[in-house]
């Protein structure tokens, strides 16, 4: 298990761009013993402000998937391919991701998660080094070589993806559900814990 302040960068200025766009470095949130880890792409506008990742409604619709599977955003460990913010929440540049590789790969060993569940597109190509077909692709499960050492990684949509695309909102539900049976934090169903309110 990691340590906590082996995990935070506190400052980095090798993207000049992001420098200048960033007003704080976004780290990763969550336990240093996650059982699974959430990797997006980076931060937007709310997460620079708040300093924290997947807040706003992609954090919302997350959270609440989170719920329904078992998990509790407390268990688990959110964190972005880059820390800090593309100026117009533009996509991250191939040398944007490979500077902030050395941070995710260091978090990664760290934490030693069960399962890595990439949040989109960008992240799920950044950590596999190939095209990810993420709307096809969504809810398998490939082993990455990840640090010199063998992960097990789950393809999931973005959350947005579900606000803009309904057709999205069951394959995001079902990949979470397949992170939480990894872990073993489901009971088999969401449906059964209706008696629970």
């Amino acid at each position: 298990m990691g340590r906590m302040e082996d995990l935070a960068v506190l400052e980095c200025e090798r993207c000049p761009e992001l420098r200048e766009s960033r007003s704080r470095i976004v780290n990763g949130t969550g336990p240093a013993d996650a059982d699974v880890l959430f990797v997006g792409e980076a931060p937007g506008q709310q997460e620079d402000a708040e300093g924290e990742p997947f807040v706003g409604r992609s954090g919302d619709v997350l959270d609440e998937q989170l719920r329904v599977a078992g998990l509790d955003r407390d268990t688990v460990r959110i964190t972005n391919c880059v820390r800090c913010r593309p100026p117009d929440n533009r996509d991250p540049t191939s040398e944007e991701l490979e500077h902030c590789r050395e941070y995710l790969e260091r978090e990664i060993d760290l934490i030693d998660p069960e399962v890595i569940v990439t949040l989109g597109k960008v992240p799920a190509e950044h950590l596999l080094d190939r095209p990810v077909a993420v709307t096809k692709e969504v809810g398998s499960i490939e082993d990455a070589r990840i640090a010199g050492a063998s992960r097990r990684l789950l393809i999931c949509v973005h959350p947005a993806a579900t606000l803009y695309d309904r057709s999205q909102e069951e394959p995001f539900a079902e990949a979470i559900e397949k992170a939480a049976e990894i872990v073993g934090a489901t009971d088999g169903g969401g449906q059964s814990r209706l008696g629970d309110f």
